[in-house]
């Protein structure tokens, strides 16, 4: 739907019209009612969210396939602000010609409303008694109102549908105390431990791999391609360890278990700010289909409420994911994505969560603070960075990441994000609450259709509670011996049957 506000001032109104033919040509000749020409109709390139970019949700040549609940008054009375937003994260969206579409669109909206009106008053002017000369003269001027208001009619629905394209590429607002700039202004939170000293010579995740006998990625290249892998032995112990300590530790904080879809349409991939349609895209589309495989819970999750109203006594809903994830991590290359860093299939856990708009900052921190205090218990170091503007993607209001150190790959590595989007996914998802009586209604609220009160958009919220391949490195490169063992983690061994070594295969 649109949020559009008021129209346009009189200025954009038509003075009362001369015979209606000649009314109806003048109004399809002026500029302003018309669409736009094909430079003003090129919509804003579409990039993924973790690379600044914003949505879109183009199901064909110039059609959106949704739309999102874009609060278009608030942007237009907002402009230096939503501008320097969109400076500020490197976005693609073209504000001008936001506003442009918008102005056009109000106008012509006005135009459509004036001519249902005058066709009313003919309509009504029918019912009387009438001389047959005066009659037929309202028979045609309706005839042409009809007409003319078909054609405008039909120019509202398009310039509507670009007007939606061009918005969807609009980035989410920027919490104030996010840093601007590059990935490099980003902030250090909070740091966790330190690096550990080793008396002997480290052997990065690949080689430990290899004399434990845990992965096999010559086979799975043979098999499926690069950056696929088998794991083997002992660690089909270590991903399933993984998986089911987190879902039990983060269940213990009040999220539900869930087990997602794998496959979603992609509207939806598309209304929770990916784009699998874009170039360098990281999500796998299937031919002939509006179908896509998964590259995090956060979209089957983000989902599982849509069009929907939740009650506020439901609120905060919180959730806990398992999935496997597929990205085609197209543009990835060199020494820095080896081994299980960068792969194209991986399990991970997801929290997720939908809460009222006052309690997202909050609900952040809870966030940020279990991701912590999981990666704390296995004795990992790590460092807390609130992410620059630069690094946001379009959903994100704020992102915290974490990066622990990998001393086999001798650098830090990102193992999880989490991430405010505010009600920037719940516009697109149409996900709203119905607030308490006692809590003061927004002065934009809407009443919903048989209600007792207005409703509003809830907020979301998304973090990494495990991405499996990248907790693996850290635990074979931190935890290895010189004499080629690798410890569990204490928190790991109740869930791998009491091991506590990964010891090299006897021959």
């Amino acid at each position: 739907m649109l949020t559009c506000g008021r129209f346009l001032s009189s200025s954009a109104a038509a003075s009362t019209p001369s015979p209606f033919r000649n009314l109806t040509l003048s109004l399809l000749r002026r500029p302003h009612l018309r669409l736009l020409s094909s430079a003003a109709t090129a919509t804003a390139t579409a990039v993924e969210p973790d690379t600044k970019g914003g949505a879109g949700g183009a199901g064909g040549a110039g059609k959106p396939q949704w739309k999102a609940a874009i609060d278009f008054k608030w942007i237009r009375e907002n402009t230096d602000v939503v501008a320097a937003n969109i400076r500020d994260r490197n976005s693609a969206a073209n504000l001008d010609l936001v506003l442009q579409l918008y102005d056009e669109y109000l106008a012509l909206q006005k135009e459509v409303e004036r001519l249902r009106a005058e066709r009313n008053a003919v309509a009504n002017k029918m019912k009387g008694k009438l001389e047959p000369s005066v009659r037929q003269a309202l028979v045609e001027e309706g005839k042409n109102l009809k007409e003319g208001l078909i054609t405008l009619e039909e120019d509202l629905v398009q310039l509507t549908d670009k007007l939606q394209l061009e918005a969807q590429s609009i980035p989410n607002t920027t919490h104030p105390d996010v840093p601007v700039g590059g990935e490099e202004s980003s902030i250090v939170r909070k740091e966790v431990g330190s690096q550990r000293s080793f008396n002997f010579t480290i052997r990065d995740h690949l080689q430990l791999g290899k004399e434990l006998d845990l992965f096999d990625f010559d086979a799975a290249a043979e098999v499926s391609g690069s950056k696929f892998y088998y794991l083997k032995n002992e660690a089909v112990l270590l991903e399933m360890a993984l998986v089911n300590w987190a879902i039990t530790e983060v269940s213990k904080k009040g999220f539900t278990p869930l087990i997602t879809p794998e496959i979603v349409r992609s509207s939806v991939v598309e209304k929770c700010g990916f784009q699998p349609r874009a170039q360098n895209t990281q999500v796998y589309s299937i031919d002939n289909s509006d179908q896509c495989l998964i590259g995090t819970a956060e979209i089957p999750v983000g989902g599982i409420h849509m069009d929907s109203i939740l009650p506020d006594s439901d609120l905060p809903r919180k959730y806990v994911a398992y999935s496997h994830c597929f990205r085609t991590e197209a543009g990835a290359a060199g020494a820095a994505t080896r081994g299980l860093y960068r792969v194209h299939q991986f399990s991970k856990v997801e929290m997720f969560v939908f809460c009222r708009p006052e309690e997202s900052d909050k609900c952040h921190e809870e966030l940020i603070t279990i991701e912590e205090e999981l990666y704390a218990s296995l004795g990992l170091h790590f460092k807390t960075l609130d992410m620059a503007t630069g690094d946001l993607g379009a959903p994100a209001y704020r992102k915290f990441d974490i990066e622990a150190w990998m001393p086999g790959l001798d650098r830090y590595g990102e193992i999880s994000s989490a991430s405010n989007c505010t009600d920037y996914q719940s516009r697109r998802l149409g996900i709203r609450f119905r607030p308490s009586p006692a809590d003061p209604p927004p002065a934009n609220a809407k009443k919903g259709k048989g209600s007792s009160g207005p409703t509003q958009f809830v907020h979301t919220l998304n973090a990494t509670a495990v991405a499996v391949p990248r907790l693996i490195i850290c635990i074979l490169e931190n935890f290895q011996q010189e004499d080629g063992t690798v410890v569990i983690p204490e928190p790991l061994r109740p869930f791998m049957g009491g091991l506590e070594v990964l010891s090299p295969k006897t021959k």
